[in-house]
């Protein structure tokens, strides 16, 4: 907010904007995270990283039968290529994996809140808003939300701010929260469901990062996964482009 409204010389948002930014930032980050990170509790990393990919399966349902949209063959036949990627490169890990049924609820109204914030950002008029005054203030309206949760749920014995713990916070914030949510923002800008293929990336990159940090094995089912969300994203963006 203070690169886009002092550096940037960026407006205040007026009017109905601030009802938008409210309703964005609550399913964008109050809901969708909120309970992502608890669901978290009650589940392994890998179906974790496994149901970040349903994203794009429910934005392009969401799109098709609520909004009437139409889903063309190539994005349904991509959709299948991907999702069938994931639940390979996944499958070595699902074998060890847990959730109980707390966790399976909390995760899919999770990633259901994500889908639909996705949608709602994208079908908004946001009167030529700069993507960066949007960011900002979605994520400060997300955690204003999440405050009453924060007072009710604090536990000193379970907060310790360690240095590993601040720089965890730091790259969230700076990385991710600002850097790869703008790039995001980004590419809803132009088809939330084409734009959501780039999802199916997450659980890739989570294996790929797990073998370089943590060491874990990548497998033959890895490789092929990739594969197969390549060839899916690949598909995807080629018949973005023909059109």
């Amino acid at each position: 907010l203070l690169i886009s409204h002092f550096i940037l010389q960026q407006k205040l948002p007026k009017g109905i904007l601030w009802k938008q930014l409210m309703i964005y930032g609550l399913l964008n980050i109050s809901i969708y995270l909120g309970i992502y990170i608890v669901a978290m509790q009650h589940a392994s990393a890998g179906i974790g990283s496994l149901a970040i990919a349903t994203n794009p399966v429910f934005i392009s349902l969401i799109s098709g039968i609520y909004l009437k949209e139409k889903i063309s063959w190539v994005t349904i036949i991509s959709l299948i290529i991907c999702s069938a990627g994931i639940v390979l490169a996944a499958y070595p890990s699902l074998q060890t994996s847990y959730v109980t049924v707390t966790g399976l609820i909390l995760l899919l109204i999770s990633m259901l809140s994500y889908s639909v914030s996705a949608l709602y950002f994208s079908k908004k008029s946001w009167e030529g808003m700069h993507i960066l005054t949007i960011n900002g203030w979605q994520t400060l309206f997300g955690g204003i939300f999440l405050i009453p949760l924060f007072f009710l749920t604090y536990d000193r014995n379970q907060n310790i701010f360690s240095s590993e713990m601040i720089g965890s916070v730091v790259w969230l914030s700076i990385t991710v929260s600002i850097i790869a949510v703008q790039l995001w923002l980004y590419l809803l800008k132009d088809n939330p469901v084409r734009a959501s293929f780039w999802l199916f990336l997450c659980p890739i990159f989570g294996f790929i990062i797990a073998a370089i940090i943590l060491k874990e094995k990548i497998t033959a089912h890895t490789f092929a996964g990739i594969l197969l969300v390549l060839t899916g994203l690949y598909l995807v963006q080629k018949n973005k482009k023909k059109q």
